[in-house]
């Protein structure tokens, strides 16, 4: 018997505008095109009810009552939530458009902006999501194999991902030359690296570069 696949989350976007016709006007719109849309009136009623960790993007008014959209991206940042942001705005300025650019945010849209305008920025804002997902994913995939590895070829592949020859991390090591060619292939073979190149690319993920082997 086949187990039910849990399917993907739908990737959404989350408006947060207190102006209703507003709402309403961009929710038209994204469904229009097939996306799935959430409408919050202020980021307070966002946090309560958004799921966390969806995938998607936030469509956010600058200026809302309480918080205010460019305050609320700072406390996103701090918060290590990584939706990507369009920021939209009738009382846009240079500085803040640069303010909120600056701090990540994939578009800044003045009102009234094109339909086109915002499609796009959301469909650009969405690739950002997937990407980001999918590099993450891969990190968290690197991260577990290297937990497979033992000890000695933690050791090796440290020093060999950071330019060592054989024989100088045997040195280092106090092990002899086929030994580290044996840990070195086994690291390799755990972490599913078909090169040198792969082995380097992975240190680099797992941030052993600079630490102590």
């Amino acid at each position: 018997m086949k187990l039910p696949v849990n399917p993907e989350p739908v990737a959404t976007v989350f408006v947060v505008d207190d102006d209703q016709d507003m709402r309403e006007a961009l929710d038209n719109l994204l469904r229009s095109v097939g996306h799935a849309v959430s409408l919050f009136g202020s980021t307070s009623e966002f946090l309560q009810k958004a799921p966390a960790n969806a995938p998607g993007c936030l469509v956010l008014d600058v200026r809302l009552p309480g918080v205010s959209g460019l305050e609320f991206q700072n406390q996103l940042a701090r918060a290590n939530a990584s939706i990507p942001i369009i920021f939209m705005t009738g009382h846009g300025d240079i500085p803040m458009s640069v303010r909120a650019m600056k701090a990540g945010a994939i578009d800044f849209l003045t009102k009234p902006f094109r339909d086109q305008d915002m499609l796009d920025a959301v469909a650009l804002a969405l690739e950002h999501d997937r990407a980001r997902r999918a590099e993450a994913e891969a990190s968290a995939d690197v991260r577990e194999r290297f937990t497979l590895l033992s000890r000695r070829e933690r050791e090796v592949m440290t020093l060999v991902t950071r330019g060592l020859m054989n024989k100088q991390v045997a040195g280092e090591l106090g092990l002899s030359e086929i030994t580290v060619k044996l840990y070195r292939g086994q690291a390799m073979r755990k972490m599913g690296a078909r090169s040198l190149a792969d082995l380097v690319r992975m240190a680099e993920q797992l941030a052993l570069h600079g630490a102590k082997p």
